[in-house]
């Protein structure tokens, strides 16, 4: 009996822990890069590097673009992972799993140094091509995400041997794998790919760039608050004093790191769910539909590219409606601002001061020890991630359990986010919402309906550090 009841413990340890290794799995990506092309790329790729222990990163991709269309510089990846090497050291006092450096330049290739689909075809593969084809036929079953920072024949390339090389049913499996985020459509392959491959889940805006919603993340917007995006603040917080990696981010020349937000959402943050664009999250929030040609920007700046109608439906710009929350000298610590904004931008610079200050901190990690630096509180629930509720019934959102690694202070802020739900209405507070325990009093709805509500738990330390908890309340009638 006693063996039988350590076999039993040890068969539910490993499946709690298997159960854990499932929620916890993190997301894989590729990166192609147009690097050289501007300064942002290499400012992105700085980012990434100090996520690199929560991503899984399986390769970058030295690529052309129409702003960089005859050559690629995979040298210019290596030298900011040599910059890496001399603080990865360091990153690891703060948080286990960043790889070592000679691991990441291992993942270095290149696509073909030719524009678009003039790099398409017989005789066209690249090591860039093949190497997406190797990881896609690696035996794991996460979706592999397609960062695009410049033009995407590589990924067309890779695509176009998939398909005449593998039987339909292979084919079809690999490419069910492939997730693809796109910077708008930087060479006339994009277009091609989502045309010929009517499947693949892919995030883009097309058109000029002003409309897309990824420009929110350097946009100046009136009426709030745009120091993180600044020269000064940048100077002070990422390249001045943050060791070696810090001191090769470039200033900006055309715009801070257009390209991040085409892996922002794979942070495991609490907020992002990459494989629900519709729910929001860092690098913005996206709704899947066919975009009538009249609605695209057709006339703004795409580096030369055309505009040409959408063949079928892609994910790509949403809109929210938000109002910011601002800070109380005295009374109740936020309130919510008077002043609205309604936009597809909105969905993405709204977590804004959130992600910069991350970055900030992080790049705190590659030269202070643990003492001196930030690390972001630890949300919990008092209850499970769903709720079940009928109409008028009053119902809590419990923030209990909620900690801190560095012992800071943490303030409590709950929010509905009418958009990522199917009941788009505000729902009514019976409590103040910046509280760890909250009450709301759940709408009369004639049929199912389902509302997202969001944790958002900031600490005190220096620079604040947010992470969240999302609860989706499913709502039924009486």
């Amino acid at each position: 009996m006693k063996a039988i009841l350590t076999l039993i413990l040890v068969l539910s340890s490993s499946f709690c822990q298997f159960l854990g290794a499932q929620v916890n799995q993190k997301n894989r990506v590729i990166i192609l890069t147009d690097i050289e092309a501007d300064p942002d790329d290499t400012q992105s790729l700085i980012r990434l590097l100090l996520y690199s222990n929560v991503i899984n990163i399986e390769g970058f991709i030295a690529t052309t673009s129409t702003h960089q269309k005859n050559n690629v510089h995979p040298e210019s990846i290596q030298r900011v992972i040599h910059a890496y090497r001399k603080v990865q050291v360091n990153l690891t006092k703060h948080e286990a799993g960043f790889p070592d450096a000679d691991a990441l330049l291992l993942l270095v290739k290149q696509g073909i140094p030719e524009y678009g689909m003039q790099g398409v075809g017989d005789g066209k593969d690249s090591q860039g091509s093949d190497w997406i084809i190797k990881v896609l036929e690696e035996n794991d079953e996460r979706p592999l995400w397609i960062s695009v920072w410049g033009g995407p024949n590589t990924l067309a390339q890779a695509l176009c041997k998939i398909r005449k090389t593998k039987s339909e049913t292979e084919a079809r499996k690999l490419i069910a794998k492939l997730t693809v985020y796109a910077i708008s459509d930087q060479d006339d392959s994009g277009i091609w790919i989502r045309k010929n491959f009517p499947d693949l889940f892919y995030i883009v805006s097309p058109g000029g760039y002003e409309s897309a919603t990824w420009s929110a993340i350097n946009q100046f917007v009136p009426g709030i608050n745009n120091e993180v995006i600044s020269n000064g603040w940048l100077a002070q917080n990422i390249q001045e004093g943050h060791g070696p990696l810090g001191a090769i981010y470039p200033d900006v020349a055309y715009g801070m790191e257009g390209d991040t937000p085409s892996w922002l959402s794979l942070i495991p943050n609490g907020l992002n769910e990459p494989e629900h664009p519709d729910w929001g999250g860092w690098g913005g929030r996206y709704e899947k539909y066919l975009p009538l040609y009249s609605s695209l920007d057709t006339g703004g700046f795409t580096g030369g590219v055309p505009v040409k109608p959408e063949p079928r439906a892609i994910w790509t710009n949403a809109v929210d409606r938000y109002a910011p929350y601002v800070h109380n000298e005295f009374g109740r610590a936020v309130r919510t601002d008077t002043i609205p904004y309604t936009s597809n931008k909105v969905t993405l610079w709204r977590w804004r001061d959130d992600f910069q200050n991350d970055f900030a901190a992080r790049m705190d990690w590659c030269t202070k020890s643990y003492r001196e630096a930030n690390h972001p509180p630890v949300p919990a629930l008092g209850h499970p991630e769903q709720l079940g509720v009928r109409s008028g019934e009053i119902f809590s959102l419990d923030a209990s359990g909620t900690t801190d690694p560095d012992g800071d202070s943490v303030s409590y802020l709950w929010f509905q986010y009418p958009e990522a739900g199917s009941y788009k209405e505000l729902m009514k507070f019976a409590s103040a919402e910046n509280l760890c325990k909250v009450f709301v009093i759940a709408p009369e709805v004639e049929k199912n309906e389902t509302a997202h509500f969001i944790l958002k738990a900031t600490d005190k330390g220096k620079p604040e550090l947010s992470r969240y908890k999302r609860v989706i309340v499913n709502i039924s009638p009486k």
